[in-house]
């Protein structure tokens, strides 16, 4: 109703206008009949009525319609009266719609086809990684370190990429099955002994309750890894060891990563887990990307975790992973 007076506002208005310059020219004239004139103009403004009513009454479902903001692309295709406004404006939002199914399609297949790359190459550039670790065994130290501490450096950023591409059609990458979080540890720490040792930043373990939850085991290896990354990272200089904490609180598995380092400025808290940013420590520890932390806290979204963090600057930052009471928590036999 609103949207239909705005349409016939001018319309309205026109007709007021005409109708006093109609009675001020008579009146002019020297005519003093009123009630004639009156007569006169009310006709005029019936008819008008019965005009607008009819326009309502016959378009009322298509002003509805515009009124109404679309709940899906499918509803633009929703029927209203057979008038020739209508039929136009449905016509013109089934081409827009085939126009923007075709654009998607496009985009779509560019990303799948950038995603096959992404992994491709990644895979690719594991191969002289490896041959490269495998002749530095031959060389003498210190060069022999130096190698395999920049080939490491490496092979944290390929796997950084390849998550990144494969977060993106995360639905179709889950495996679901029970995870031995004690065990993920272990392996993580088993895979990054030579970062510990690189960096003389070592893991203290505590495991209150063995637990196994229900969930994807490649992805929270990956969260850890990352966790355990920036924990050694932000750690230099300031302590010699970070913290492992599985433990059980309320029917939910909660595995801690605990560092006593530099801890995070208060004006970044907000902005941790923002993509690419890095933050006041990002400038003073050069290797940060800013994706980790985002990278991180999506997959455990997509996988029905939590992500929370504690940090006070000068005394260390804690990560949190929060399995859900909604997943299946027992012990592993």
């Amino acid at each position: 109703m609103k949207l239909f007076f705005k349409e016939h506002f001018l319309l309205i208005l026109i007709q007021f206008i005409q109708f006093s310059l109609i009675f001020s020219i008579y009146w002019l004239d020297g005519y003093r009949e009123l009630k004639p004139a009156l007569y006169g103009v009310f006709l005029g403004f019936f008819v008008l009525g019965c005009y607008l009513f009819y326009q309502y009454y016959s378009h009322r479902q298509f002003y509805g319609r515009l009124s109404q903001p679309l709940e899906s692309l499918d509803k633009s295709f929703q029927g209203t009266e057979q008038t020739p406004v209508s039929e136009a404006l449905k016509a013109l939002l089934k081409e827009q719609y085939r126009h923007y199914q075709r654009q998607i399609k496009k985009l779509e297949s560019a990303q799948e086809e950038h995603l096959k790359f992404m992994d491709h190459w990644v895979h690719q550039m594991k191969t002289p990684l490896s041959v490269i670790e495998l002749s530095a065994q031959n060389l003498d130290e210190p060069d022999s370190s130096n190698i395999r501490e920049e080939s490491d450096r490496m092979k944290t950023g390929l796997n950084t990429v390849l998550y990144m591409a494969r977060l993106r059609s995360i639905e179709q990458d889950f495996h679901i099955k029970p995870v031995h979080l004690s065990k993920i540890i272990h392996e993580v720490n088993g895979e990054y002994k030579r970062f510990y040792i690189r960096n003389k930043v070592y893991p203290k373990l505590q495991i209150e309750k063995e637990l196994t939850v229900e969930s994807d085991e490649k992805w929270i290896f990956f969260m850890l890894t990352q966790l355990i990354n920036n924990a050694v990272k932000y750690s230099e200089g300031k302590s010699n060891h970070i913290l492992l904490f599985l433990y059980e609180k309320e029917n939910e598995a909660i595995l801690e990563v605990t560092d006593y380092g530099v801890g995070i400025p208060n004006t970044d808290l907000k902005r941790v887990f923002t993509p690419f940013f890095t933050g006041e420590n990002g400038r003073k520890f050069r290797e940060s990307t800013g994706m980790g932390l985002s990278l991180t806290k999506e997959a455990a979204e997509h996988l029905g975790h939590r992500i929370e963090f504690d940090s006070t600057v000068g005394e260390g930052t804690t990560f949190r992973i929060i399995f859900s009471e909604t997943q299946n928590l027992t012990a592993p036999k």
